[in-house]
C-alpha cells in the first residue's frame, strides 16, 4: 500500500452486493473478495498496529496509527475527507441520480428512516443489518432528503441507530408476522403524511415488506451474548460463521483458554469495522476461539481474553 508495511492482508470490511456477505481484502495493490457461507470456518490473527485505512480509495499519507476500538478505522483528516464526499454531508445537491426513501425495522422499538441510491437496490439495508424494511418513495436527492426530515420529525424516528442497540435485540426477535405488522404500521403512518410536507417530486411506492432474517441466517442460530471489543497485536478470532447482519459476523466458538469470562462455548459477534487497518494472517490452528477483549452484549461488562 505504499507505506512500507509487510505482512498479511488488510480487510476492507463486509459488503452485501447480493444476499451473501463478502469480505474485501487488500495487500498492496492486490485486491480480492471472500464470499462468506454460513457453517464454514473463519479465522485470523492480527499483527502489529492498526493503521488508518485512508479515504475514497486513497492511502492515508501519514500511515497514521488509529485506536483499536474505532469503528471508522480512519484518522481525523481521512475521516473528514471521506465524509465530505458522502450523501449524508448534503454537498451533492445537483446529484442527478434517483434516490429511494426506506423504512427499516431492526427489532422491537428500533426503527429508522433513511435514503439510498436506487441503483444500489437493497444493499444499503443489508449493510445496516435491517431485519425488515419497505420502500416508501423515490425521486431526486433533495426530495428524498426532505421527506426523510419530515418523517423523522412527524413519526419521532431517528435517521440512525447505534449497532450496539441492534445487537442487543437481534437475539430475541418476534415472529415474521409481527415483524411485518410493525413495518406496515409505520408505513401507514408515513403514507398519511402525503400532502403535508411530502415533496411533490417524490413518488410514493406501495407497501412491500422485505424480511431479511433468512438472508442473515438468524432464524435458527443461538443468540450471541458477547462481542469483540477490539483487536490486539497477536490476537486471534476464529470460529464457525453462523449468521451475519450488516458489518457483524456471528461466530460460534469453542471454550478453552484463560480469561475472566468463564468456560464453555457460545456465539460471539465480530464487528468487521474493527478489523479494518490491521495486518491479518490466516489462523489455521486446531479449535476455535477468541483471544481478544470481549464485552457483554447489552450488559456493558468487559470480558478478558478467551472465554
Amino acid at each position: 500500500m505504499g507505506d512500507g508495511r509487510s505482512g498479511g492482508w488488510w480487510c476492507t470490511g463486509v459488503r452485501w452486493p447480493g444476499e451473501a456477505p463478502e469480505l474485501g481484502w487488500r495487500r498492496g495493490r492486490d485486491l480480492r473478495v471472500s464470499v462468506l457461507a454460513y457453517g464454514t470456518g473463519l479465522g485470523f490473527r492480527a499483527l502489529g498496529e492498526r493503521h488508518c485505512v485512508g479515504a475514497r480509495g486513497n492511502v492515508c499519507p501519514l500511515a497514521a496509527v488509529v485506536p483499536g476500538r474505532s469503528t471508522g478505522g480512519r484518522c481525523a483528516e481521512c475521516a473528514r475527507l471521506d465524509r465530505a464526499h458522502s450523501v449524508a454531508a448534503d454537498t451533492l445537491a445537483d446529484d442527478p441520480r434517483t434516490y429511494r426513501v426506506y423504512l427499516a425495522w431492526f427489532g422491537p422499538g428500533l426503527v429508522k428512516v433513511g435514503i439510498t441510491g436506487e441503483e444500489r437496490g437493497a444493499a444499503r439495508l443489508r449493510e445496516q443489518g435491517a431485519v425488515a424494511f419497505t420502500w416508501l418513495g423515490r425521486g431526486p436527492l433533495m426530495a428524498a432528503r426532505r421527506t426523510e426530515e419530515v418523517l423523522r420529525a412527524a413519526l419521532g424516528v431517528p435517521d440512525r441507530i447505534p449497532y450496539a442497540g441492534k445487537r442487543a435485540v437481534r437475539g430475541r426477535l418476534p415472529g415474521g408476522g409481527e415483524r411485518a405488522e410493525a413495518v406496515a404500521e409505520l408505513y401507514g403512518r408515513a403514507a398519511a403524511l402525503e400532502g403535508r410536507g411530502w415533496p411533490e417530486s417524490l413518488e410514493r411506492l406501495p407497501l412491500e415488506v422485505v424480511d431479511q432474517v433468512e438472508v442473515f441466517g438468524l432464524s435458527d442460530t443461538p443468540a450471541p451474548v458477547r462481542s469483540v471489543r477490539e483487536l490486539v497485536d497477536g490476537g486471534v478470532v476464529a470460529g464457525r460463521l453462523v449468521a451475519a447482519a450488516g458489518p457483524d459476523l456471528h461466530l460460534a466458538v469453542t471454550g478453552g483458554g484463560g480469561g475472566s469470562g468463564g468456560g464453555g462455548g457460545g456465539v460471539v459477534v465480530l464487528d468487521t469495522r474493527l478489523i479494518t487497518g490491521w495486518d491479518l494472517t490466516a489462523e489455521t490452528g486446531n479449535g476455535a476461539g477468541v483471544g481478544v477483549p470481549l464485552i457483554d452484549i447489552g450488559g456493558g461488562g468487559v470480558q478478558g481474553g478467551l472465554f
